[in-house]
């Protein structure tokens, strides 16, 4: 376990999602409502096609027909979605334009929709921040966002986000400022 200032816990954080490992991401207040919107979330590599599986088969154990939602930084979401009006609580699901959905299968669905998330730097600074780490080291300003849980409620506790890790096939954890990781 290691505690880091943001723009190295950033950095980091960003390396290891773009390596295709999967991430529990647990910061502040806990969101109110059916969807984790990065603070209670788990956060993977939306560019690789294979991802939804494999966070089926390590964690979610969820129906194979069910997608992961796209969270992206609010400004992109135009170049990225058919529409750009804002969905910050995943509510909506737009067409992913066509020339973008081979950079981003893991969180589209086989209609070609996501069920968004577009994130601001005023309403969620930490999770723009690293989304937008993302994009720079990647060239994608998308996440694959799931709520943060395997088949039970949505972590809300510290001690509930390390027993989910601990007992999940999770490769690391951000918890405030700590970043800590399996070997």
């Amino acid at each position: 376990m290691t505690e880091l200032e943001e723009e190295k816990l950033l950095e980091r954080t960003a390396k290891i999602i773009g390596q295709g490992k999967i991430l529990g991401w647990f910061q502040g207040r806990a969101e109110w409502g059916p969807r984790a919107l990065g603070n209670r979330s788990i956060v993977a590599d939306p560019r690789r096609a294979e991802m939804k599986e494999i966070l089926n088969k390590r964690i979610k154990h969820r129906e194979i027909f069910r997608p992961f939602a796209p969270s992206i930084l609010a400004e992109a979401s135009g170049e990225w979605f058919e529409k750009a009006h804002p969905s910050p609580f995943m509510t909506m699901a737009y067409a992913v334009k066509p020339g973008k959905r081979d950079k981003i299968p893991a969180p589209t669905h086989v209609d070609g929709t996501g069920r968004l998330q577009t994130v601001t730097k005023t309403a969620n600074p930490r999770y723009w921040k690293l989304i937008k780490e993302v994009e720079r080291q990647t060239g994608v300003p998308v996440v694959l966002n799931t709520s943060f849980n395997d088949n039970e409620p949505i972590v809300c506790k510290p001690q509930e986000a390390i027993d989910c890790f601990l007992r999940t096939q999770m490769d690391a954890l951000v918890l405030g400022d700590f970043l800590i990781t399996k070997s």
